[in-house]
């Protein structure tokens, strides 16, 4: 596991995001096109804007979503609506960008969709080529909580999560995030044991159940580790 350290968010912000850059240009360069998932949640909106400034080949690349709340659209906890308002919606074609189909009636109708949607344009079995991840204070990562069968998913692509903080969500599974060709964690905000025990390896934690060999890090170094 790659560990890079900076002292305020908006550094952090501009390294995560040219690194990424980095990794899709790289991608279209060896295979013709790149993959993207993005997690949601509080910290990456910066990072994002900051990523649509970057030089990418914009209409090789696919967007898709590492996890989102099965909520409507219009609801103020969707990920996606906040990713519509950020600029890096607009670097691309509309049809590049994937949104996970949790308006759908039946869950088990929308989780079919969206792993058809990720073997069209990933494979199959899909390899994305960068995965950004965020992870909570619980130590959860995408929507792979501890004690949810779904942390443990083996087979299925994509899945619905149990309940957690009054929504129930759909997920991409370890085994897509562990296929990744490189995974990003983006962490300004997580707390300093969180963040020690995913740097140890702690498989306690859902974000310790994450492949480490292809994982890059980028975290607050205050305060620093032990």
């Amino acid at each position: 596991m790659d560990w890079r350290s900076f002292e305020d968010a908006s550094t952090g912000a501009r390294e995560a995001a040219a690194f990424i850059a980095s990794q899709l240009r790289q991608a279209v360069e060896e295979r013709g096109r790149a993959t993207f998932a993005i997690s949601g949640g509080s910290t990456p909106w910066d990072m994002f804007e900051r990523l649509a400034a970057e030089d990418v080949p914009w209409t090789e690349l696919q967007i898709v979503q590492v996890d989102e709340r099965i909520v409507p659209l219009d609801h103020e906890a969707r990920n996606w609506a906040a990713f519509l308002e950020n600029p890096l919606a607009s670097r691309m074609p509309q049809i590049n960008c994937h949104a996970m189909p949790v308006d759908l009636e039946e869950i088990e109708a929308a989780i079919k969709e969206y792993r058809s949607t990720l073997t069209d344009i990933a494979g199959d079995p899909p390899v994305l080529d960068v995965v950004h991840l965020g992870i909570g204070e619980d130590g959860h990562t995408a929507s792979l909580f501890g004690g949810d069968p779904l942390l443990d998913e083996r087979e299925r692509l994509v899945g619905a999560s149990r309940p957690y903080e009054g929504h129930r969500r759909m997920s991409l599974t370890l085994p897509v995030l562990n296929d990744a060709r490189c995974v990003v964690w983006f962490a300004p905000k997580s707390p300093r044991d969180i963040l020690e025990r995913l740097r140890k390896d702690d498989t306690s934690i859902p974000a310790g159940r994450v492949r480490r060999d292809r994982a890059v890090v980028f975290a607050h170094r205050d305060p620093p580790f032990r």
